[in-house]
């Protein structure tokens, strides 16, 4: 006897699709048109909202500085009575002028520039040395107090800047060259002119670039060692363990293997460092007294009058892109090395 098959029917042909009963405009707004098969789906709505988002966020940034782009390329001096975002004129005699003679105090602009470097790379690099060997020993080392010396450490970040300029004012202020005379100079507070001798003043640390290098090295240090004790964390032990086995001492355990493993993060420390140390006007406004010590930042703002008539905004502007290039180009140098560092810290922290 000849066995028939038995048909089972397909499940899958009798569910009846069901009908979508929202309007064309609703379909429209949630068809996913972002090409993701995985992951979760945005709607044809998200997405222009996302996107509108994104648009105004770029026109608020970018607006402030096509605005100062069009003052500097303009031959005027006086303010625009309009908006405009794109130069009427390719003037660069704003430039010209800047790099002439920026202000009216007797200082050139390579001056300014030299003192500005100077202080910038030096701090940064000051601090960051500093700050890599405070560091190591917070995370490595096991000793008393380590935790409230930690605190204490981070306890300056979250002063401002004009709390601890008064202190550092009087603290470098102290220390000064004093010609008595008859060939005799005395080094205040250690040593001082006989009585009813005032003397000439030669040295002011507190009036002098070395003098706010040191104040803005005391305001940086916080936050490299911070910074960079984080990171020296996440870099394995094993390793030291293993090179001390091999015979390296400390110093070159410190110098052949750590600092390597963690130049991504010192790029990034001496970044944000050096984005802080050029742009720092407080201090040094209130520190320096001779336009021969002045800086870009501050002979900027000495452009600057009491009336918005004034000022010439076309130079102003000038000045202010010439002051923003340097920075632009250390993160141009420094961009492999600061991203590495910022998604390294992000991954492992």
């Amino acid at each position: 006897m000849q066995q028939k098959a038995i048909r089972v029917p397909n499940m899958a042909t009798m569910v009846q699709p069901q009908s979508d009963k929202r309007n064309i405009i609703t379909r429209i707004l949630n068809v996913n048109t972002s090409g993701e098969v995985g992951g979760r789906d945005l709607p044809l709505w998200r997405q222009i909202l996302l996107q509108l988002l994104t648009l105004f966020i770029a026109a608020e940034v970018l607006f402030p500085i096509m605005y100062i782009v069009t003052l500097s390329f303009s031959s005027k001096t006086t303010r625009p009575s309009s908006l405009e975002l794109f130069p009427k004129e390719l003037s660069l005699s704003a430039y010209k002028q800047v790099l002439d003679h920026p202000t009216a105090n007797p200082v050139t602009f390579s001056e300014l520039l030299r003192n500005s470097f100077m202080l910038s790379v030096g701090v940064g690099l000051a601090a960051l040395f500093v700050a890599v060997t405070a560091a190591y020993a917070f995370s490595r080392f096991k000793f008393k107090m380590r935790q409230v010396l930690m605190v204490l450490v981070f306890i300056p970040l979250l002063m401002p800047t004009v709390g601890l300029a008064t202190p550092l004012y009087l603290l470098m202020n102290q220390f000064r060259f004093v010609d008595c005379g008859k060939g005799i100079t005395a080094l205040y507070p250690l040593m001082s002119c006989t009585a009813g001798v005032t003397g000439k003043m030669i040295f002011n640390l507190r009036d002098s670039l070395l003098g706010v290098g040191i104040a803005m090295i005391a305001g940086a240090l916080p936050f490299a060692v911070w910074n960079l004790k984080g990171y020296l964390d996440t870099i394995p032990a094993e390793l030291e363990e293993a090179a001390a086995i091999d015979g390296a001492d400390a110093n070159r355990i410190f110098f052949q293997i750590v600092l390597p493993l963690a130049i991504p993060q010192l790029a990034v420390t001496f970044f944000l460092g050096f984005i802080g140390h050029w742009q720092e006007f407080v201090i040094s406004w209130l520190f320096l007294s001779q336009p021969k010590s002045y800086t870009l930042a501050m002979t900027l703002y000495n452009m600057t009058g009491q009336y918005a008539n004034a000022i010439p905004w076309n130079r102003f502007a000038a000045m202010a892109i010439i002051v923003a290039l340097p920075v632009a180009i250390i993160y141009v140098a420094l961009q492999k090395y600061i991203t590495g560092g910022l998604t390294s810290g992000a991954v492992k922290g």
